[in-house]
C-alpha cells in the first residue's frame, strides 16, 4: 500500500504508523517466509506439520516462525481449527510483478521475454538473407534480451531464494 504525499497529509498519526509498517512488512516477506505463504495460498487450509512437510523445513519451530511473521503482519490467520489460511487480499501486494499460471507463479515479464526471444530467433533468421542489417538486428537483439532476462530472474529469485540470514 503507498500512500502518495497528498493522503499522507489526511491521515492521522496512527493510520500513518499502520501505513509505514505494512510497507517495511511487505518488503520483508521474502525467502521462506514467502514460500510459506505461497504454499498457504496455492494448498489452502493447512496445519503447520503440514506446511513445514511440503516445503521441507528442518522443523516445526520453523514453520511456526514463518507463520508467525505472516500472521503478525495480517497475511495469514489461523482458523478455529488451528489451521492456517493465507488471505488474498495480501497476494496483491506481495505478488506485484508476478502472474498465476496454473499453480504456478511466473514474473510478469517472462512473457515479453518468451515473446522477444522468438521474435529475435525469426528476425535473426531473416537477417541471413539481408546482411546489412546483422550487426544492428544483433547489437539490439542481444542488449534487449539480457535485460529482459535479467530482471525476470531478479523477480524469480524473490521466490526461489532461502533466506539464510537468522
Amino acid at each position: 500500500m503507498l500512500i502518495s504525499h497528498h493522503n499522507d497529509q489526511e491521515l492521522n498519526p496512527s493510520d500513518r504508523q499502520i501505513s509505514v509498517m505494512n510497507m517495511k512488512a511487505q518488503k520483508e516477506i521474502t525467502g521462506n517466509t514467502l514460500r510459506v505463504y505461497l504454499y498457504l495460498i496455492t494448498h489452502g487450509p493447512s496445519e503447520l506439520r503440514e506446511v513445514q512437510r511440503g516445503l521441507d523445513l528442518s522443523t516445526p519451530s520453523l514453520a511456526f516462525y514463518h507463520l508467525s511473521r505472516l500472521i503478525e503482519v495480517s497475511y495469514v490467520k489461523q482458523d478455529e481449527e488451528g489451521r492456517y489460511l493465507g488471505i488474498k487480499d495480501a497476494s496483491t501486494e506481495i505478488l506485484q510483478g508476478y502472474s498465476k499460471v496454473g499453480n504456478a507463479l511466473v514474473p510478469q515479464l517472462f512473457f515479453f521475454t518468451v515473446l522477444f526471444t522468438i521474435l529475435i530467433a525469426f528476425f535473426s533468421f531473416k537477417s541471413l538473407y539481408q546482411v546489412e542489417f546483422t550487426p544492428y538486428l544483433v547489437g539490439a537483439s542481444l542488449t534487449l534480451v539480457v535485460l529482459l532476462w535479467y530482471e525476470t530472474f531478479k523477480l524469480w529469485r524473490r521466490l526461489v531464494v532461502e533466506s539464510t540470514k537468522k
